[in-house]
């Protein structure tokens, strides 16, 4: 095992995903902007950890976050919508609370791939097909 508690708590986190955080952005382009800019931001964890009160699930989770260290600024630079920091931090609460998004810069793995399809149907990608010889 890894000495790093943070790493620890939050491989346990992404060990046991649920598939339904995908619903949480099922037409909400403005939530799906801020899981893309997610994943293209400078995320970190603190160099010095809080002090973790008990070891629940809930209490894990959310002393990862006090732990985790972005610019809310970037974010909504990166994001590119005229929100306020505070409406940001607003929308973001569910993706956090959800677990779509991770502390660590990542997101939720069935997430990503409903973003891949997403973008794949956007694209109208399809599949080369192999020329018949007659």
């Amino acid at each position: 095992m890894n000495d790093n508690p943070y790493v620890e708590r939050l491989a346990r986190f992404k060990q046991n995903e649920k598939p339904e955080a995908v619903l949480l952005l099922a037409d909400k382009p403005d939530l799906v902007k801020i899981v893309v800019a997610w994943m293209n931001l400078d995320v970190k964890c603190t160099d010095k950890f809080t002090e973790i009160r008990d070891k629940s699930e809930e209490e894990s989770w959310k002393w990862l976050w006090e732990n985790t260290d972005y610019s809310l600024s970037e974010l909504k630079e990166k994001v590119g919508m005229s929100f306020a920091e505070s409406a940001l931090g607003n929308k973001m609460k569910p993706l956090i609370l959800n677990r779509v998004i991770y502390p660590d810069g990542t997101i939720n793995s069935f997430v990503q791939r409903y973003l891949r399809e997403q973008v794949l149907k956007l694209l109208e990608v399809k599949p080369k097909r192999t020329a018949r010889k007659s």
